[in-house]
C-alpha cells in the first residue's frame, strides 16, 4: 500500500509543477491556493502517508487503510477541480459540491488515517 501512495504522490508533484508553470507563463496567479494544495496535500502529504505505510506495513494492510486510500484518492481530485472552478464561469452549486464533497472525503480519510496509526503503529520491541 505504501508504494501506491508514493507513486500517486509523484504524479501530484508533476501536476503541481506543471500547474505552477502554467500560472507563471499565463500570469494567472489567482489559482495560487490550488497550486499550494496540489503540492502540499497532493504531493507532500500523500508521499508522507506512503512512507509511513511503507515503514509500518501492518497498518497499511488494514481495512481502515484501504478505506482511507479510496476516500482520499477520490476526494482529492474533486477538491482540486472545485478549487479551480471558483474562478471559472460555472454554477456555484457545482464548485460547492466538488469543494465540499472532495474536502469532506479527504477530511474523513485523514480521520481514518489517524485512527489507523494510533491503532496499528507500534514501536519495535
Amino acid at each position: 500500500m505504501g508504494a501506491k501512495w508514493v507513486k500517486i504522490s509523484v504524479l501530484y508533484f508533476a501536476i503541481g509543477l506543471a500547474f505552477g508553470l502554467f500560472m507563471h507563463y499565463t500570469i494567472e496567479l489567482q489559482w495560487k491556493a490550488t497550486h499550494a494544495h496540489i503540492n502540499v496535500v497532493g504531493w507532500l502529504s500523500t508521499g508522507f502517508i506512503g512512507v509511513i505505510y511503507s515503514v509500518y506495513k501492518e497498518a497499511a494492510e488494514t481495512s481502515l487503510a484501504k478505506a482511507q486510500f479510496w476516500l482520499y484518492n477520490i476526494g482529492l481530485p474533486f477538491l482540486f477541480a472545485g478549487m479551480m472552478m471558483i474562478y471559472l464561469d460555472v454554477p456555484r452549486w457545482l464548485f460547492e459540491v466538488c469543494v465540499s464533497g472532495g474536502g469532506i472525503a479527504v477530511a474523513l480519510s485523514v480521520v481514518l488515517f489517524v485512527v489507523n496509526v494510533f491503532k496499528h503503529v507500534k514501536t519495535a520491541s
